[in-house]
């Protein structure tokens, strides 16, 4: 009986073992990616800020299912936030009560080289989010937050003219005054330009 001639191996094939994909079906996320822009890093790699409880595999079958992006690597770490006083958003901090704000967590994928994503230009033209108006509502909301604070009674009021101001132009003549309900209608709304005299 002729001996069994020994097997020969073929030529290796690259990446033939391919991870299993995730299972579980979820419909309506929960939750937010944001892609941040890394002008510095290749353009094989993106980096993403996403919530605390969301592991590598999640953000890799996220990113299959939905956009079609395969994934060949993850690198995730937690930057802790800064040690504050009080917490964010009061109305008059309290010193000496520390509060450590909530960590942010990020994410940085590896794609293939043959697949590339550029992050598009940065836009010039804001006109179509009114970005005037929504830099000025900040501001007011700044000036607010200024005059609420520990440092309100430092800053000098804007109240416009002072009453002694107004005296003043009532005497030389420069304005007349008149009663302030002439400068509204029935209907409560304004006629004109208020006087600078208060109704009584």
């Amino acid at each position: 009986m002729p001996a069994p001639k020994p097997s020969v191996l073929g030529p290796l094939q690259p990446n033939r073992f391919r991870p299993p994909r995730g299972q579980k079906q979820i419909y309506l996320p929960n939750f937010t990616l944001t892609l941040l822009r890394t002008p510095f890093a290749p353009p094989n790699y993106a980096t993403f800020i996403t919530p605390l409880n969301l592991n590598k595999l999640d953000l890799k079958d996220y990113l299959y299912n939905l956009y079609g992006v395969e994934v060949l690597s993850v690198r995730s770490y937690v930057q802790q936030a800064r040690v504050r006083q009080d917490k964010p958003g009061a109305r008059l901090p309290k010193p000496r009560r520390w509060y450590r704000p909530r960590a942010t967590k990020k994410m940085t994928i590896e794609m293939p080289a043959t697949s590339p994503f550029i992050y598009p230009e940065a836009p010039t033209d804001f006109t179509a989010w009114d970005k005037e108006t929504q830099e000025r509502a900040q501001e007011e909301r700044e000036k607010e937050q200024k005059l609420m604070g520990t440092e309100r009674k430092r800053i000098p009021k804007d109240d416009g003219k002072t009453l002694r101001e107004q005296a003043e132009e009532l005497l030389k003549g420069k304005k007349a005054w008149r009663p302030g309900w002439m400068d509204w209608d029935v209907g409560g709304r304004p006629k004109g330009e208020i006087g600078a005299g208060v109704g009584m």
